[in-house]
């Protein structure tokens, strides 16, 4: 099925917003850089808050799906999955073009917690907790929601320390720390 106007644009738009983050986009940077005109975004989307809504359920699509499969082919076992997720992390930091996690920024741009832009970024880590929960649930540990909390505050921290860049594998130093962490709590 070939994509309409509207994927389009929001396929286009999800890398300006990505590489320039969300108040730094402007309507005539978008236009410029999707070649898309205004008249057309604006049939598309009443206001830049909604485009940036479909930009952050389109990352999460897209994130949440490569992050999981990759995760599948690097582990079988629900034990390994949990400490792949940060093999799988470093292939991202490793990636031309990586500019640290869009739903952080979305979170930091729109602080306020009733905007529907910092709840479309809560929600993407929301679900991400309740994915890797039923893994470490499958891996037999105990008191698996506090492990997955642990595990994913170990991941956001090395999402933000490989976008700082002051370190030089973050990914590997968050994987020893979640390895301890599992060998702690398992029985």
């Amino acid at each position: 099925m070939r994509p309409t106007k509207r994927d389009e644009l929001v396929q286009k738009a999800l890398q300006v917003f990505y590489q320039n983050g969300f108040h730094a986009t402007g309507m005539d940077m978008l236009v410029k850089e999707t070649g898309i005109s205004k008249t057309s975004m604006y049939k598309h989307f009443r206001t830049k808050d909604d485009l940036i809504l479909a930009v952050l359920r389109l990352r999460d699509e897209y994130f949440r799906n490569w992050l999981y499969r990759r995760i599948e082919e690097l582990a079988d076992i629900p034990i390994e999955q949990l400490i792949a997720m940060f093999d799988a992390l470093e292939e991202w930091f490793d990636e031309p073009g990586y500019k640290g996690c869009m739903f952080i920024k979305a979170s930091s741009e729109y602080q306020d917690s009733s905007h529907p832009i910092h709840n479309q970024a809560a929600d993407h880590k929301r679900m991400l907790e309740i994915h890797f929960t039923a893994i470490a649930m499958k891996a037999g540990l105990p008191n698996p929601k506090l492990l997955t909390r642990q595990l994913l505050l170990l991941k956001e921290g090395a999402i933000v320390t490989a976008h700082l860049g002051h370190t030089e594998n973050p990914a590997q130093d968050a994987k020893k720390a979640a390895i301890a962490l599992i060998e702690a709590s398992s029985p």
